[in-house]
């Protein structure tokens, strides 16, 4: 009988146990679900036509692409204006309307760059968001870990403190037959 309630004893500490890393496991599930549900699942990025635009304009803008052309255009415009017959030169040196378009250019083109930098700056903010979510993922999954690992040296610690003050037992009980088989 007293074998049988030990038994029901360790059998129902063993189940105990099993539940605690049950739960555990279906805490870590509960709380991956959330965070890969949000990286699965980015908000929906819902841009106007002049977003796109400006996103054209600076990626074409800042460009070897549009350095080369635009260099192209300035060197045919000085050489035109420089080297033709007087009366077909439509804007001689110093090239005030050169200057003028340029200035333009320059007056357009930077703020369309800055919007388009403003979303860029965004999209890197919703990109350390993501980094920032699967840095916390990895963190539950290590506190998970941490807690099993925990929960196991626990029992095991338990087991041979059991273990142990069994055998303390047993070797009262031994001492005690042999003092009474061989009294001095």
């Amino acid at each position: 009988m007293k074998k049988n309630t030990e038994i029901d004893k360790l059998l129902a500490e063993e189940s105990q146990h099993i539940e605690k890393l049950h739960q555990i496991v279906e805490d870590t599930i509960k709380t991956e679900r959330l965070i890969v549900e949000d990286q699965l699942n980015p908000p929906i990025e819902n841009i106007t036509r002049g977003q796109a635009i400006s996103d054209k304009v600076a990626k074409f803008g800042g460009s070897w692409k549009f350095i080369i052309i635009f260099v192209s255009i300035l060197t045919v415009w000085i050489i035109f204006n420089s080297i033709i017959v007087a009366k077909f030169r439509f804007d001689p040196y110093p090239f005030i309307l050169m200057n003028l378009v340029l200035s333009c250019i320059a007056a357009l083109q930077a703020p369309i760059i800055m919007m388009s930098q403003n979303r860029q700056e965004e999209k890197d903010r919703m990109q350390s968001e993501n980094d920032y979510l699967v840095n916390l993922k990895a963190e539950t999954q290590i506190r998970s870990l941490q807690q099993k690992m925990d929960l196991l040296l626990e029992e095991q610690i338990k087991t041979l403190f059991e273990t142990q003050a069994k055998q303390f037992a047993l070797l009262t009980e031994i001492s005690k037959k042999l003092e009474k088989n061989n009294p001095k």
